[in-house]
Formats: structure tokens, sequence, C-alpha cells
């Protein structure tokens, strides 16, 4: 159900007309929300789809693994696999229509979102080893580092080969 309110001539106004409307009271943060939307609209969504891939990750990692705070190697693959996964499929959709407003072809534009994933999650993979095998580090940690870099990464890659200006309106 979208949350919407009628103005003075009847229209009805979505969530983020009415963000905008507010916004526009103070002209300062109005400006400052311009000038970055893009990069503040990419941290929401970010957070968004971290909060999905981790629940996934967890969740995972409490039915199969019995919750470990120190998994092996091999289950610190597969919890990485399935984060990701459930941060690509999530997120790709959710970039696609609020971050970079992309109306390009999907086939093509997704086939680059995943294939740009799957260096973060060679990243995501050698972190993780790094920090939770061979320095100690413990796994919420570990993933917390790691989902620094990884977003980071992330948007560079979507604003360079994915979201293209070509490809978006």
């Amino acid at each position: 159900m979208q949350n919407t309110e009628l103005n003075e001539q009847g229209y009805k106004k979505n969530l983020e007309e009415r963000f905008c409307d507010a916004l526009a009271r103070w002209p300062k943060l109005h400006a400052l929300y311009v000038k970055y939307e893009e990069i503040l609209v990419y941290l929401v969504v970010g957070v968004m789809t971290t909060i999905v891939a981790w629940a996934a990750k967890f969740a995972f990692n409490a039915l199969v693994y019995d919750n470990t705070a120190y998994p092996t190697q091999f289950q610190n693959l597969i919890l990485s696999t399935v984060n990701w996964v459930a941060g690509v499929i999530f997120g790709y959709f959710a970039n696609r229509k609020y971050v970079f407003r992309s109306h390009g072809p999907m086939i093509p534009e997704a086939t680059k979102f995943v294939g740009a994933r799957v260096s973060t999650y060679v990243l995501d993979v050698v972190v993780m080893q790094v920090l939770g095998n061979f320095l100690g580090i413990n796994l919420v940690v570990a993933t917390l580092i790691s989902a620094v870099l990884v977003t980071i990464a992330n948007y560079v890659f979507s604003k360079i080969f994915v979201f293209t200006k070509k490809d978006a309106v």
C-alpha cells in the first residue's frame, strides 16, 4: 500500500513528494540533499541491502552452523556466498529503481551488475578469510569491516560500469 495524502488541489502525493515538500522548508538542507541525492539514496538503499543480506547470512548461520561466532574457512565461504546472493538480488532492483533510476535494458544491465558484484564478492571472501581465519576477528566485526569496503567498491562499479547515464532517464 502506497503512503499518500491529498494536497490542496485534491491530488495524491507519494512519500517522496511529501519528503521533498518538507525538505523545501529548510533551503540549506534542501540544497545539500539535491547536491548529494544519489549518494544519500545509495546509502539508504545500501543499508536496506545490507539488512537483507545479513539477515540471510546470519539466519543461514543460525540454521545450518548452529550460530557459530568463529566459522571455519569453508563455513565463511558459504556464509559469504549466501550474503552475496541475497544482496545482489535485492540490490540490483533497489539500485536500478531508486538510486540510478535506470530505464536501460534489464538483461545487459543486470549482467554488468552481477559481474561487478562478483569482484566485490571476491573482495568480501578475501577480507573475511584474512580477518576471521588469519587474524581471529569475530564474525560480526569482520562482517562490518568487509561491508564498508564492499559498499564503497559497489558504488564505484555501479556508477562507472553498470548504471551509465546513457541508460538512465
